[in-house]
């Protein structure tokens, strides 16, 4: 049998912490309700001001009150993809995954002997 090398697991490919993936989730939700904010406040300037073309900016407007929230809910309980990096040397089109570095059978492990006799 071929012995492995040992592969070290190397922290650039490990994946951001959990609160790190939160705050950055939060910060995502909170500037897309600001949007909404933003369009709730040109739609009532709009009205107020009989501008132009209502007829058009109103339902964009309405639109966007109603699809940011959605998507910010989406995107708020969503994990990160994971990076493509990470997952080819695990799934090799046709192949099966490699055993993990550290697993080896107990005749390759490295072992003391330790003899009873002098």
């Amino acid at each position: 049998m071929k012995r492995q090398a040992y592969r070290p697991i190397l922290i650039t490919d490990a994946s951001r912490s959990q609160d790190d993936q939160l705050t950055s989730r939060q910060r995502r939700y909170v500037m897309m309700m600001g949007v909404r904010v933003a369009c709730v406040i040109v739609g009532a300037a709009l009205v107020g001001t009989r501008a132009p073309l209502l007829w058009l900016w109103l339902p964009l407007v309405a639109l966007g009150m109603l699809l940011v929230p959605w998507l910010a809910v989406l995107l708020a309980n969503d994990r990160p993809p994971k990076d493509r990096h990470r997952l080819a040397n695990r799934f090799r089109a046709g192949q099966q995954t490699d055993a993990p570095a550290m697993s080896l059978t107990a005749e390759e492990r490295p072992h003391k002997v330790i003899d009873g006799e002098p």
